[in-house]
């Protein structure tokens, strides 16, 4: 049962004491307040959250200089009464509400007399600012990137959309560990449905934490064995603005540098922020890029197995003659050759990611041209097959988003086994496979393949932005996430005034 706040001052600091006992981190103090200072008030707050170090200058140091001008009759009505002055300020009736209060990193304020707790914001939990964010790289546009702190990251998207349209929706996720979840949205633009949908998502599971959106994604997802990603992540400001400018939803929660945008498509994650601040020449160009590189990070090591075990007819002489001088010594089937690059080639760029700074970048270019060298000269596997394994990296790495290439490289394993096996009646076996589990894919309602099926839903014109982004001027309208009655996103000034001359 919940701790009501009375006006009894030290009821509320026994109550208050004995929920936070053995929590030295957690100060406490008295302080005589009024302007003969015989009026106690008791502040509450984290040991590195408050300015210690000037506490005049202080959020909460300034609010006592003020009661301590005030005549003793007065203080109650005064913060009664002008408890919003303080900004941000929230005052609390229960001893629990004002913990989870407290422990957002502000200040509480009893008073006697007083039948609420006042929470006082100030500097918070110490964090990252705004730094330069360490993926999604562009060649043109903000540099800017996420940071922990869930504030900071509200802030960097309104600076972006400026408009009272854009609404942030607050919760609560995890039983202990109360993390906050913000959901940010143009309210004119979501297709409706959408939103209730995440809520209801959001509370179909009670777990003790969640310290990162992580954990959100996982167990709010549909297809929970599909190894395509069904929210697109970012750490970037400027794709979570474009894509609520495009009426989808973004997921921020607290203490984690990565949003969550729902819902997404296959399109979505070949997409980059540059795509639309460069000419369209360049971005076509790289998107086609991108496109062949997301295939052949799947299955170039697989269409080798098929070539050279099963139909070595269709290579010409030359290049067949070349492949088999180059396996003559190696003691395994190919098949297990591929496996061994493959499987080496995972393990050096998992330790490149963990190790720190620039031992990863060493270990990931070192390791990989000693490793492959060396095994070349022993002959375990052949020099063709370090090639193959190589270029199918460098595929994995020119896909946008992380997570999407994680779930070619896990597909790449498949290839290899079918293709090894059964030639190139397994690459069509396991192309198949791919393509009726992504058209059976869906992200809250809108199919994966989207627009590559239905795409008349939209009058065929979110076909201009995916193999080819057509120039700006044929983008008009928004993509099929948005509201049927708001997908007009561009008006020419020359269209508008012919229209007008019709009339």
């Amino acid at each position: 049962m919940a701790m009501q706040i009375t006006p009894d001052l030290q009821e509320n600091i026994k109550n208050f004491e004995e929920l936070f006992s053995d929590c030295e981190d957690i100060k406490k103090r008295r302080i005589k307040v009024g302007k003969h200072l015989d009026r106690e008030c008791y502040i509450a707050y984290i040991e590195v959250a408050i300015s210690n170090v000037d506490w005049k200058d202080s959020a909460v140091g300034k609010f006592l200089e003020k009661l301590r001008m005030l005549p003793e009759t007065e203080l109650v009505d005064y913060v009664r009464e002008n408890v919003y002055d303080v900004s941000d300020a929230k005052p609390f009736e229960t001893i629990e509400d004002a913990a989870q209060g407290m422990l957002t990193g502000d200040a509480l304020f009893f008073l006697e007399g007083y039948n609420k707790a006042l929470k006082i914001p100030d500097k918070g939990y110490p964090g990252r600012g705004v730094y330069e964010t360490e993926s999604e790289k562009v060649i043109r546009g903000s540099n800017e990137g996420f940071s922990e702190s869930i504030k900071l990251n509200t802030a960097l998207i309104r600076k972006r959309l400026r408009s009272p349209h854009v609404k942030v929706k607050e919760s609560f996720v995890g039983r202990r560990t109360n993390t906050n979840v913000d959901l940010v949205y143009m309210k004119d633009l979501i297709y409706p449905g959408i939103l209730e949908e995440i809520e209801r998502r959001l509370g179909e599971f009670e777990i003790d934490g969640t310290l990162d959106s992580g954990i959100i994604e996982q167990l709010t997802e549909k297809r929970k064995y599909s190894p395509f990603p069904q929210f697109q992540t970012t750490q970037r400001p400027d794709r979570a603005a474009m894509a609520i400018l495009e009426g989808r939803i973004v997921l921020l929660s607290d203490n984690s540098p990565v949003a969550l945008i729902l819902p997404t498509t296959y399109n979505s994650f070949i997409q980059t922020s540059d795509d639309y601040y460069s000419r369209w020449e360049i971005a076509s160009f790289t998107r086609v890029l991108r496109y062949a590189a997301s295939f052949l990070a799947m299955v170039l090591p697989g269409l080798y197995l098929a070539m050279t075990n099963f139909h070595t007819q269709i290579l010409p002489t030359a290049l067949l003659l070349s492949l088999a001088a180059s396996r003559q010594g190696v003691p395994f089937p190919a098949m297990v050759e591929v496996f061994i690059m493959e499987i080496a080639f995972e393990l050096l760029r998992e330790a490149g990611v963990r190790l720190p700074g620039a031992n990863g970048n060493t270990i990931g270019i070192v390791g990989g041209l000693i490793i492959g060298q060396a095994a070349v000269d022993a002959n375990i596997v052949s020099p063709i097959v370090v090639i193959v394994v190589a270029l199918t990296a460098l595929c994995s790495f020119a896909v946008p988003n992380e997570e999407f290439a994680t779930a070619f490289r896990i597909l790449k394993f498949m290839f290899i086994f079918l293709c090894g096996s059964l030639g190139f009646f397994g690459f069509l076996i396991g192309l198949l496979a791919v393509l009726i589990h992504l058209s059976h894919l869906e992200s809250f309602g809108i199919p994966y393949l989207t627009p590559f099926v239905g795409a008349d839903l939209n009058g065929y014109t979110d076909e201009r932005d995916t193999f080819l982004r057509l120039p700006l001027d044929f983008l008009k309208k928004r993509p099929l996430y948005t509201r049927e009655d708001a997908r007009i996103r561009l008006k020419l000034g020359q269209e508008e005034k012919r229209k007008g001359e019709g009339k």
